[in-house]
């Protein structure tokens, strides 16, 4: 009988090395691009079309959210705001995009895409793209044995009329090397010149929000993996900078951050919407208990533009129009954002957005105002550069921690 429990052991032990659990997987990220050119210098412009892009996404979410659920995503709606004439948002916002890599079909297939916590669908250019898909890695569902039609078309329009049409499909798609199958997705017949590759450096675009605010009426690539437990843990997680930075699937990256976690509840399932304690500069609480949506797709720290403007007023910046300010560029404030109890600082490095005007000795703030958010904020890079961010799908919650 001994003899018999230790073979079992034994083959249990084999079982074990042979059949490894999951563990989570990093996928490196990269910022293609900047709003900054290479000495630095910031168009006032580029970011007034960049705030006017992220208006228009949120717009769109939420009128999908009131589509799919029957009720509105907001308390108050979101204030309309057309864009500035001749203003080109959707290229402007191409030029601030985080991109990983994710594979689809059978065989896997490797393609580009932004990862957007801000919005929820998955779309890649299709065979009948055209010219506007020349240097994007294009999707062929008939190369794929495991792509089925939903005979379903979809069309994803944004601020300034550009836009992808096209079919929707479901395929395998390999996250980080978790396999979600069936998951649906758009299949581009066409993209506009806005979505080329000298404007849009990805080849698709990877929503990581709430099915709520999905035009396709679908799950995110990372609900699917969830629902089908394909992951180790229900959570994502962030790691933003100049380098090193990566997305983290099925868990999180302890090596990038500093115990513990400050974790704070979704209170609205739509985008990663949460509340927040309080925005300080210079030692001052300005504002208090605010709403904010967690946007890996926004460059800025963007709030509305009465709010914005009594943060800058405690500091004597200087407002150029449409929501933007300067100041100093060796006198960046001290900037903090009370979240769960727990204040987090941002680094001069990162609210510094670049110089304004020919001396080098003005900067753009980080924090910029907008018409068409009403009472919300919207936590963008300038913020996520600071910290280790985690998004847990399981306990709808996101959480926080000092860089490593």
């Amino acid at each position: 009988m001994r003899l018999l429990y230790v073979s079992l052991i034994a083959a249990l032990q084999v079982l074990v090395v042979a059949f490894p659990q999951a563990l989570p997987l990093s996928i490196s990220l990269t910022k293609q691009h900047t709003l900054k050119t290479t000495d630095g210098h910031v168009d006032p412009a580029s970011i007034r079309a960049h705030i006017s892009s992220i208006e228009a996404k949120l717009q769109r979410g939420a009128a999908a959210f009131e589509r799919n659920t029957g009720v509105p995503l907001f308390s108050r709606s979101l204030p309309k705001r057309v864009a500035a004439s001749g203003s080109d948002p959707l290229t402007d916002d191409a030029n601030e995009r985080w991109y990983g890599t994710i594979e689809v079909g059978t065989p896997l297939q490797t393609f580009t895409i932004d990862c957007d916590t801000g919005s929820t669908d998955f779309f890649l250019p299709g065979p009948l793209c055209g010219y506007a898909c020349n240097g994007h890695e294009v999707y062929n569902p008939n190369s794929s044995s495991s792509a089925e039609p939903l005979n379903q078309t979809f069309t994803a329009e944004y601020a300034d009329g550009s836009m992808a049409t096209g079919d929707l499909y479901t395929d395998i798609v390999s996250l980080g090397g978790f396999k979600a199958t069936a998951q649906t997705f758009g299949v581009a017949s066409l993209y506009s010149y806005e979505l080329s590759s000298e404007n849009f450096g990805a080849d698709g675009l990877m929503g990581m929000a709430f099915k709520s605010v999905s035009r396709f009426g679908a799950d995110s690539v990372f609900q699917t993996l969830v629902s089908q437990g394909a992951v180790p843990e229900p959570v994502f997680a962030f790691k933003l900078a100049s380098s090193g930075s990566e997305l983290r699937v099925g868990g999180v990256n302890s090596a990038l951050y500093k115990d513990p976690f400050t974790y704070t509840p979704v209170t609205q399932q739509g985008y990663w919407q949460i509340a927040g304690d309080a925005i300080g500069i210079d030692g001052m609480e300005i504002i208090n208990a605010f709403s904010a949506v967690v946007d890996t797709g926004t460059s800025l720290i963007l709030g509305d533009t009465s709010y914005v403007s009594q943060l800058y007023q405690a500091i004597n910046a200087t407002e150029i129009g449409g929501g933007v300010y300067t100041l100093p560029c060796n006198d960046m404030p001290n900037v903090t954002i009370t979240i769960g109890g727990k204040s987090f600082e941002l680094s001069a490095e990162t609210f510094n957005f670049g110089t304004y005007g020919l001396s080098g000795n003005t900067c753009f703030g980080g924090i910029a105002g907008s018409e068409g958010l009403g009472d919300l904020w919207i936590l963008g890079d300038v913020f996520l550069r600071n910290v280790y961010s985690v998004f847990d799908v399981g306990n709808t919650r996101v959480g926080f921690a000092e860089l490593a």
